[in-house]
């Protein structure tokens, strides 16, 4: 009989409908787009996007969970949300014109998208992402080898990683620790958005995404292995001492704009910490590369690099207005978000009610598109059709490119 037993459990969780099957589904969505100045081609274009929307929306919107459990005990957790319906043969149904709204339904065979991710327009987009100090659970196991700058060197070993591949715009903020309250810190599947302050820093970097974590375990197994005595000395020379050392962390990524968790995973290794006495400089130092724990940990932070790129590849690409004026909007994302004139991001209204203000803001469809006329390093201007402030169009409210 195995003394160790190894299971995964799948949990699909679907939070707006039933995940389709792999075949394809007929299903009908609708849109709506408001007719302005005449232009029906161009409403109807609209509308009809809007209908493929819904009908993805339909099939495919949900959430997985993935734990992985050994000896009844959980010992790896991922949380990701995911979206990648395709439409075929998509045919129009109804067309109707209400006033100055067109409205389109139509039906279309949906299936799995059984390639890689395609967002459109917004694959070609930097996301803001801020990665902030990782919180050290238990600090007493950092003063072996002095690794007590673990909390603030992992994050940047992982902002310098995500640099180097290009495709997201970097924010650093490893001083800032998002759970400094290591006991309501996200644990496996257990969030609480309340005990966070995500939206905050979001808001003040800029960010569409934070990443944040937890060091769970840094601990060497054997703290004898490293004495003084003439015993523990001749052990380690003939390699007889325990010196090997496990590294436990968790990662989370999360929505910046409603503090909603987008990804969570731990990740863990374990190493010989053979660094000699005063070899190790802190965590990520010359000497703690050299050791066989300090190369273990160097290849989990580069998987790390992989998860957050591939968990971020398929979000759409979103940024905060912060001016209106008259027909103008400004939005605090330019040039390098790689946004260029003549993009059109589609507007939605962020809404906070009096009865539930710490509540995850409503992001509703105003129906309006900018168009951007001029691009700066870290803003852009663009032109929407009427005066903001009959769209209700305001500071805060969120662009969108899919």
């Amino acid at each position: 009989m195995m003394t160790r037993s190894r299971r995964r459990l799948l949990v699909f969780l679907l939070t707006l409908a039933l995940a389709g099957p792999a075949s394809a589904v007929v299903l009908e969505g609708t849109g709506i787009a408001t007719i302005r100045g005449g232009d029906l081609d161009a409403a109807r274009e609209e509308a009809r996007k809007a209908a493929l929307r819904d009908v993805a929306l339909q099939y495919d919107a949900r959430i997985r969970s993935e734990d992985t459990l050994e000896d009844g005990r959980i010992t790896d957790s991922r949380l990701t949300v995911a979206s990648s319906a395709r439409a075929r043969n998509v045919r129009i149904t109804d067309e109707r014109q209400l006033g100055n709204a067109l409205r389109i339904t139509l039906k279309a065979d949906v299936s799995e998208d059984a390639g890689n991710c395609h967002v459109g327009d917004a694959a070609n987009l930097k996301k803001r992402v801020a990665v902030t100090g990782f919180t050290v659970q238990r600090p007493q196991q950092v003063r072996h080898g002095r690794l007590d700058d673990a909390g603030e060197v992992l994050p940047q070993m992982i902002q310098a990683g995500l640099q180097q591949r290009g495709n997201l715009q970097v924010l650093k903020a490893a001083t800032t620790q998002l759970h400094p309250d290591v006991v309501n810190a996200p644990t496996q599947r257990q969030f609480d958005n309340r005990l966070t302050n995500v939206t905050q820093i979001a808001r003040e970097l800029g960010a569409q995404f934070v990443v944040a974590g937890v060091i769970r375990d840094i601990g060497v197994e054997d703290p004898s292995a490293w004495g003084t005595s003439v015993l523990s000395k001749l052990s380690r020379g003939f390699g007889a001492s325990n010196r090997n050392r496990r590294f436990v962390a968790d990662l989370m990524i999360f929505d910046g704009f409603s503090g909603s968790p987008v990804y969570q995973k731990r990740f863990q290794t374990q190493g010989d910490w053979n660094a000699g006495m005063g070899e190790s400089e802190g965590f990520g130092s010359a000497g703690f590369l050299d050791t066989s724990f300090g190369q273990e940990v160097a290849g989990v932070i580069d998987q790390m690099h992989n998860d957050i790129q591939h968990a971020l590849s398929c979000q759409p690409f979103m940024t905060r207005i912060t001016r209106v004026e008259g027909t103008t909007v400004t939005l605090e994302s330019g040039a390098t978000s790689g946004l260029r004139p003549g993009d059109s991001l589609k507007l939605y209204r962020s809404a906070t009610h009096f009865d539930s203000l710490g509540a995850t803001p409503e992001l509703k469809d105003a129906d309006i598109e900018v168009t951007l006329d001029s691009v700066f390093p870290e803003y852009a201007n663009g032109l929407i059709p009427q005066y903001g402030a009959l769209e209700n169009i305001q500071r805060g409210d969120i662009a969108i490119i899919w």
